[in-house]
């Protein structure tokens, strides 16, 4: 078994399939975003891998669908309690692939991942088919798991996303292939490990490494999958769900946003700011981001100036320093897509309020937090995902304009408000286009709501019995009444 060493964890750069490692006749190179250098040689799988992982996942299929909730429920939560005792191993390995603020993977994002087994097991356990007598039969609406599920997740936060697509699909007894992002794909090798600690069937839950045209395209056509499930760019997800509809799969995909924050005049203004500074953390690289600053033109100059001495207290540095607030991109490739927007909006004539240049004095893939006044509504920079740190700000003159902008781009994921009234609380929030809005705060998640977005943010719905209902088959039995056996 090939393992290399990752910031003092032993981490295998192999595939798991079956419950075993496997290796490829090839590899690709994994890059640490701290200083730009390669971390390990990990294996590149293809055609063969993918048709090994689905025939692993359909042969596992049966027994696991077969074993119930409650003792899918059992596998699932001592993985969970695994997860728990391992986040420091988890933490450190995941901040040297994909650079996220190593506190907070401590804090709050690994343990996510326990949080998403556990919840998903509970909710699974707790389902209650929906009964009801009619035209002279009882009826019962049945869930039945529908098959290997292949799940496709992004380079930010992979382990926490990751374990939020996997989870609800076990809990529904589907077996899994895992396709993790080749720019931070080890954090999952190590779920792996756990995987097999905690007991799971072999077959029941792979992990295929590699480039996404090769393994990811292999895998989504591939027909033996029975659902498909992505996070990442709308353009990737036309792809997929091409490849989707040929097989007539099911597929759900959460694909980016470009999320207003709208600040109105009787709210909170400092909260608003800090919050609204507070967009640049992990560099921008998070989809549900309010990068899109919308306030009210009344207090325009008292929340730049809050807004501009919060983004003063950034820091730029190494992620692993406690110190550091903001954290380098992932990739040479991401940094410079993200100073091409911000380059090509400069031509533009779109104002560079603050930052607009790379941060080479710090690292190699700093760029410094950015804010842009944009000429028209119209421009790029307005109505593209940069996914960095990049906020534009614009300003409305009531409520109708605000809701009007913050509802002027081809995304719908998020939405975040800052009001004092609660009348105008749920007129916006009914008023903003996206699957989440927030009012007065941010990213704060119930598992069992339903998420997702709505025009090029994403289609279908995860979380709660939704995810699960969609790793399912529903199946409606009736039964005649006075039937006997």
């Amino acid at each position: 078994m090939t393992r290399v060493e990752v910031a003092g964890v032993e981490v295998s750069t192999e595939h798991f399939i079956g419950g075993e490692r496997a290796g490829s006749d090839t590899t690709f190179t994994d890059i640490s975003p701290i200083d730009a250098e390669p971390v390990a040689e990990v294996a590149r799988g293809g055609e063969r891998e993918a048709d090994l992982a689905v025939a692993a996942a359909q042969e596992a299929f049966p027994a696991w669908g077969a074993l119930g909730t409650a003792g899918r429920a059992e596998v699932m939560h001592r993985l969970a309690d695994l997860i728990d005792a391992n986040v420091e191993r988890l933490a450190a390995v995941e901040c040297a692939d994909m650079a996220m603020l190593l506190r907070s993977l401590r804090a709050r994002v690994i343990s996510r991942g326990a949080r998403n087994f556990r919840a998903y097991a509970d909710l699974a356990v707790a389902y209650e088919e929906r009964v009801w007598e009619s035209n002279g039969t009882r009826n019962r609406v049945v869930r039945r798991p529908s098959g290997p599920a292949v799940v496709i997740t992004p380079w930010n936060a992979p382990f926490m996303l990751s374990t939020w697509k996997t989870a609800p699909a076990l809990a529904a007894g589907c077996t899994v292939i895992l396709k993790p992002a080749e720019w931070s794909p080890l954090s999952c090798s190590l779920l792996c490990d756990l995987v097999a600690e905690a007991g799971f069937p072999p077959g029941v839950f792979n992990v295929v490494q590699g480039i996404g045209e090769e393994i990811g395209a292999a895998l989504t056509r591939h027909e033996g999958v029975r659902r498909i499930s992505f996070t990442g760019s709308p353009e990737t997800a036309v792809h997929i769900g091409t490849a989707a509809a040929r097989n007539i799969v099911p597929f759900t995909g959460e694909l980016g946003g470009k999320g207003p924050l709208l600040v109105f005049a009787d709210a909170d203004l400092e909260g608003a700011a800090r919050k609204a500074a507070g967009q640049y953390d992990d560099a921008g690289q998070v989809c549900l981001a309010g990068t899109r600053l919308l306030v009210e033109r009344s207090v325009e100059d008292a929340f730049l100036e809050l807004f501009h001495r919060f983004t003063d207290e950034h820091v730029l540095g190494d992620p692993r320093d406690d110190a550091t607030t903001v954290s380098p991109l992932i990739h040479a490739d991401h940094l410079e897509r993200v100073e091409g927007f911000v380059e090509r909006a400069r031509a533009n004539g779109d104002e560079i309020v603050r930052g607009g240049r790379r941060r080479e004095d710090v690292g190699p893939l700093f760029y410094d937090p950015t804010l842009v006044i944009p000429r028209s509504n119209d421009s790029e920079i307005v109505q593209r995902e940069v996914f960095g740190p990049v906020l534009t700000f614009q300003t409305f003159a009531d409520e109708q304009e605000a809701v009007a902008l913050a509802n002027s781009t081809r995304y719908g994921l998020s939405g975040i408000v800052y009001t004092g009234s609660e009348e105008r609380a749920e007129r916006v929030g009914r008023g903003v286009r996206a699957g989440t809005v927030w009012v007065n705060t941010f990213l704060v998640r119930d598992l069992t709501a339903p998420f997702g977005g709505v025009g090029i943010s994403g289609i279908g719905r995860e979380g709660g019995d939704y995810a699960l209902d969609f790793y399912s088959d529903l199946k409606t039995l009736q039964i005649l009444d006075g039937t006997t056996a």
